[in-house]
């Protein structure tokens, strides 16, 4: 299994599997009843193409640095900050440096199951 149901009991996030993604983007997927969290680790110049979903999203940089392009607007994110993408937003990025990145998605990111 390469995601996990989140309960209320505590989960290491080091016994979560990783799943690349996309190449260079490894990520460990975690659903709560409502939401989405994916610890994203990101290698230098990874990069994801324009895309949208109707789930809102909120972007956490927990390290490094990420070029990001939200619906025509470019935003530089390095360690503390947030942005919220709205839900059908077109956005794509690209790691300047290698990065640690929580994202978290609402509603829950059936796409995002994996068995």
């Amino acid at each position: 299994m390469t995601s996990v149901n989140l309960t209320a009991a505590a989960k290491p996030l080091a016994d979560v599997p990783t799943r690349e993604q996309m190449p260079g983007m490894h990520g460990k997927f975690l659903h709560s009843g409502s939401m989405t969290l994916v610890y994203w680790d990101i290698e230098e110049g990874g990069s994801f193409p324009e895309h949208a979903h109707p789930h809102e999203q909120v972007v956490n940089m927990l390290e490094g640095e990420l070029d990001i392009v939200v619906d025509g607007r470019a935003h530089r994110l390095k360690p503390g900050d947030v942005l919220a993408i709205p839900g059908n937003a077109p956005h794509s990025g690209r790691a300047i440096t290698r990065c640690r990145i929580l994202d978290v998605f609402w509603p829950i990111r059936e796409d995002y199951r994996f068995a």
